[in-house]
């Protein structure tokens, strides 16, 4: 009887609701080819551990039941000067930890591949392969080897803002870049869907003894360095496309495009990938508006964000529908899966020294979104910025995400298609991916109420 009043008086005026909004099917956007984390450096830590740790940190990833990604991004590392001629040794434990020292594959120029290198990474990529076969590998690069370098220090150069790789070693790295991507299809079945030569290139961050691998490049100077990857690729025989150009943030990123745009070099860019460390929704719905005048495919390829308990993790989720609902990425993909002793930059928290790991809040609420909405999934307009939805590809199932980021319960109505049935579940500070029956559909209607600082999934049978 408590139900039913609850319902009429929520029937009552529309008025009661502070979100009301109509899911539309008809109005279609980008289809979902997955979502995602780089391997780097997590891979390079956690690859080190026993098997059953591995395993079940690997099973957290990609199962069905668990966050079900599909994509994931390996790190070509550049390597540092053995002999630390040109840098202090370790210079990146004081930053981001000796987990972000990425082995490279060669030494020297003269010296030969050690293709025994990168043992953690691959290890980790290798176990996701098996366990999940379906899945998706790009390869990106932080740095050419050191002695491709100006500096001779895969930090970076000085000044932060100078580029680091030698004119005289564009083609030496894109023949190091496509040579890694070759030995990883000839000698594991892992062909690289894309190749990203850069990462947050147009930025001061990079920089002589920094606290990881870093190198900037000018706008120009990559459309430069494109121009020779790209024959040096398409002669390797790979079906590997080139990636593009991983800005650190939104509006970075179309100053860059545009840069490609004016020299020419687009056709040979297969997907324009871009970070959201930050941007505006204005920014975004303008990069949006770019990629599709231009045809190019486009990538969610980096974000993360600080923030404090499960506010700053629901304020991540809100990133999150933006850059769906405004950029339209047709894949969303997260920088750190583990982070030692943290619930903001990672889904994972560990503790390094005793190989200790648990979920936290952040896993449950990628979850709602990653585990419900799988890869094939068109999304749809939802009506609301809070809010994401999506239909299957047969058309019998629709899904809808709604975000409460708020200190305040909040009641929703959401005009809908006739539903046949509903399964609700939700996140919340005391509550992670449980079932709830506490909603009402009628006749077109989905009502329900959001508690503070809430996340909830309901998956509708049509």
């Amino acid at each position: 009887m408590k139900r039913i009043f609850l319902l009429m008086v929520m029937l009552a005026s529309i008025d009661l609701y502070a979100e009301t909004y109509t899911i539309d099917v008809k109005q279609r956007y980008q289809t979902n080819e997955g979502w995602g984390v780089s391997l780097c450096w997590w891979a390079n830590m956690c690859g080190r551990w026993n098997d059953e740790r591995v395993s079940e940190l690997v099973d957290w990833l990609v199962s069905p039941e668990g966050l079900n990604y599909n994509i994931f991004r390996y790190n070509i590392g550049g390597g540092d000067d053995p002999n630390n001629g040109h840098c202090l040794p370790h210079h990146m434990g004081k930053g981001k930890g000796l987990r972000a020292e990425m082995e490279g594959f060669k030494d020297g120029p003269d010296e030969p591949y050690d293709w025994e290198a990168d043992e953690a990474q691959r290890r980790i990529m290798l176990m996701i392969k098996e366990k999940r076969p379906d899945a998706i590998f790009e390869a990106f690069s932080n740095s050419a080897p050191w002695w491709m370098t100006i500096s001779g220090c895969v930090g970076g150069n000085t000044p932060a803002t100078a580029d680091n790789l030698r004119p005289d070693c564009y083609e030496a790295f894109a023949h190091y870049l496509v040579d890694v991507c070759k030995h990883y299809k000839e000698t594991y079945g892992i062909e690289f869907v894309s190749l990203e030569p850069f990462n947050e290139p147009v930025t001061d961050y990079w920089y002589a003894n920094g606290s990881q691998e870093g190198c900037h490049f000018g706008a120009e100077a990559q459309t430069d360095f494109v121009r020779i990857l790209a024959p040096i690729l398409k002669e390797s025989g790979l079906n590997t496309i080139i990636s593009a150009s991983d800005e650190t943030n939104v509006e970075t990123s179309i100053q860059s495009l545009k840069v490609y745009r004016d020299k020419g070099v687009l056709p040979l860019i297969g997907r324009w990938n871009t970070h959201t460390y930050s941007g505006s929704i204005e920014a975004k719905k303008e990069l949006q508006q770019l990629t599709s005048e231009l045809g190019i495919k486009f990538w969610q390829s980096e974000t993360g964000s600080g923030g404090r308990g499960i506010h700053g993790n629901l304020m991540m989720a809100q990133r999150l529908m933006d850059d769906i609902r405004y950029m339209k990425p047709t894949a969303w993909v997260d920088w750190q899966y583990v982070e030692e002793k943290n619930n903001q930059w990672s889904l994972v928290s560990t503790d390094h020294e005793w190989h200790t790991y648990q979920r936290h809040h952040n896993y449950y609420i990628r979850q709602m979104f990653s585990r419900f909405i799988p890869m094939g999934y068109t999304f749809v307009e939802s009506g609301s910025e809070h809010t994401l939805a999506a239909i299957s590809p047969d058309n019998k199932t629709l899904v809808l995400v709604a975000l409460n980021t708020s200190d305040q319960p909040e009641t929703h109505l959401a005009l809908t298609p006739k539903l046949k049935a509903v399964t609700c579940y939700r996140t919340s500070r005391e509550e992670d991916v449980v079932p709830i029956t506490d909603f009402d559909k009628k006749k077109g209607k989905l009502m329900f109420q959001l508690p503070p600082l809430s996340i909830a999934t309901f998956v509708c049978a049509l």
